[in-house]
């Protein structure tokens, strides 16, 4: 008997060591799985937190720190409030309700506050965390800066909107140009004609204006000056002569949003210029001086040694001087010509602000 009671005693000690076994397999794999998954948490790239029902932050891996900027010991056992702006203070209650409810929170999009004050876009991801009952005693979220693609969505806007800007305007003044052209022109052909030569201008000026679509200003527009304005506009005119125009005086810096109005301005005097003007055959000379006050421009437009210094008629005189006139008022400008005997000299008069960005940009006044 007591030889077989020896071998059932010894029985359930092997069991008892083999349950040992097992639990400490267990209890090492539970172990390393957990090391293995802490380590997966601590090397991320994302911040990954986790806190309290309360609210209260409970774990902080390297992520959080390079994102927020406070290590683990200044995060650990605050508030979550401490990251999150003062005008969304109102988010934490919604997200805790959520996880109480066993929700999570995808991709939410947010700004939070760094640990020097700054702000920035970020994206949350927030899940309940459960005990082994199943409870659910805290939440876990994942934080991602996703600044750089809200700046790059900015940007893609503002293009898209630039461009549909650009457009519209460049269909309102061309639609008044046609407007015009078409109450002065005689025949067909003088009015493609003279819309082709203005439209010509305006492809000019708005090339002028176009970003550069790289870097940082790639989506904002190029303004350009006075001195260049003119050189692209006179450009088709130089048949291989330098020196036949100069220009004299300070240059002075045009806003993109009048380069139009001005193209077409000094596009008309350059067109007349080399019809009738000074620059109609090779000995002619033309002289810009820009004259900077105070409150105002003075530009002074003068042609030498074109021919006779008489008030030259055009075909199109009717509606290049409507579209002078109407540039004119939109620039709050004043002109007056003389015809002096070597050539005509045009005055220019106009507020500093007609070269600035106005509140809203605006094309040509419709007729």
């Amino acid at each position: 008997m007591a030889d077989k009671h020896d071998r059932s005693d010894g029985g359930a000690t092997d069991r008892r060591s083999k349950q040992s076994e097992a639990e400490a397999v267990a209890h090492q794999q539970t172990h390393d799985a957990a090391a293995f998954l802490a380590a997966i948490i601590e090397s991320s790239e994302d911040a990954i937190i986790s806190k309290s029902l309360q609210g209260v932050i409970t774990t902080w891996n390297r992520g959080a720190e390079r994102l927020f900027g406070y290590s683990a010991a200044e995060a650990v056992g605050k508030p979550i409030t401490i990251l999150i702006p003062e005008e969304r203070l109102d988010e934490e209650p919604s997200i805790l309700a959520r996880i109480h409810a066993g929700e999570r929170v995808d991709h939410f999009e947010t700004i939070r506050r760094r640990k020097d004050g700054t702000f920035f876009d970020i994206s949350l991801t927030i899940s309940p965390i459960r005990n082994n009952d199943g409870r659910i005693i805290g939440a876990s979220k994942i934080a991602r800066d996703i600044s750089d693609r809200k700046r790059a969505a900015e940007r893609q806007d503002l293009l898209l909107r630039e461009m549909h800007h650009r457009v519209k305007n460049l269909f309102a003044i061309t639609g008044s140009i046609i407007t015009l052209a078409a109450r002065t022109a005689q025949t067909p052909s003088e009015l493609a004609s003279s819309m082709k030569d203005r439209l010509v201008a305006l492809s000019q000026a708005h090339e002028m204006t176009l970003p550069s679509f790289t870097g940082d200003e790639a989506f904002q527009e190029r303004s350009t000056t006075l001195f260049q304005l003119l050189s692209s506009l006179l450009s088709p005119y130089d048949e291989g002569e330098r020196g036949r125009w100069r220009f004299h005086g300070e240059d002075a810096p045009i806003s993109a949003e009048r380069v139009t109005n001005l193209a077409l301005l000094f596009h008309e005097y350059a067109t007349n210029a080399v019809k009738y003007g000074s620059l109609s055959n090779a000995e002619g000379r033309l002289d810009v001086t820009l004259n900077a006050f105070d409150e105002r421009f003075e530009i002074s437009w003068l042609e030498s040694g074109g021919g006779p210094s008489s008030k030259a008629e055009t075909k199109d005189a009717g509606f290049g001087t409507r579209l002078e006139q109407m540039i004119i008022r939109s620039l709050n400008a004043d002109v007056s010509r003389d015809w002096q005997p070597h050539g005509l000299l045009i005055k220019l008069s106009m507020p500093r602000a007609a070269f600035a960005a106005p509140a809203e940009a605006q094309g040509v006044p419709s007729p």
